[in-house]
């Protein structure tokens, strides 16, 4: 009998934001809606990114057996969401470029010192794009990080400064009556602090990888820039 008159977790968790302020209740539905953004954004950009290394992968092991630079770029291939073919379609299109002599479809066998500098860039470009492709939606978890926490405070505050302006105007101060407004304004800092801590891990995880991945793009347009000066680039032009 006693066990069935206490309260369980859940309803004690309803009754307490249901004692919360106007204020407190609207950080809470902001800091729901920061949750469910963090949440979705970690999601997403955990499969964007297991996918890219994967597909990097398949990409790398198929380019190294390849006997030319241009090879796979000849072929045509797509791999539309692999961050490395990316770079390299877009340097062998413009090696392409500089290959074929203006008005002809045939290739030249060399080109030439400002030719391959103007390659370089153009990967550089590509490296660059693909980077902040695997960075969009990265702001919102260190938004979640750094913001959550500031919101549940001022909601913690808030609702104490609330309660005890109450509490002065009814002139008690007894424990039944600060209770309520006391727990409800707490419960706001709990709520960002559920927010930002697993956005702290996710972002952290993510910036990990983003960072790895950043590498790799930038040995292999180091790679490809070496195999193309080796394939066509000649000096004394």
């Amino acid at each position: 009998m006693a066990a069935a008159g206490v309260k369980s977790p859940e309803s004690e968790l309803i009754y307490v934001i249901k004692q919360a302020t106007p204020e407190g209740q609207a950080i809470l539905l902001i800091l729901a809606i920061f949750s469910i953004f963090a949440w979705s954004v970690m999601a997403s950009k955990a499969v964007q990114m297991r996918r890219a290394k994967r597909l990097n992968r398949l990409f790398e092991s198929e380019y190294r057996i390849q006997k030319g630079p241009l090879a796979i770029y000849d072929r045509q291939v797509q791999v539309e969401d692999c961050p490395l073919f990316m770079v390299y379609r877009e340097g062998c299109k413009e090696m392409d470029i500089r290959l074929k002599s203006p008005g002809g479809e045939a290739r030249k066998q060399f080109i030439s010192i400002k030719a391959m500098e103007h390659i370089k860039r153009t990967l550089e470009g590509a490296v660059a794009s693909q980077s902040l492709r695997l960075e969009s939606g990265l702001i919102l978890l260190a938004i979640a990080v750094s913001g959550a926490p500031f919101l549940g405070l001022l909601g913690t505050v808030w609702g104490v400064m609330s309660t005890f302006g109450h509490i002065a105007q009814e002139g008690s101060a007894t424990l039944s009556a600060m209770a309520p407004g006391v727990s409800a304004a707490l419960v706001t800092t709990v709520a960002g602090l559920l927010v930002a801590i697993p956005s702290m891990f996710g972002y952290n995880y993510l910036v990990h990888n983003l960072r790895v991945l950043t590498v790799e793009l930038d040995n292999f347009a180091q790679d490809l820039v070496s195999k193309l000066e080796t394939e066509y680039l000649k000096d004394d032009e």
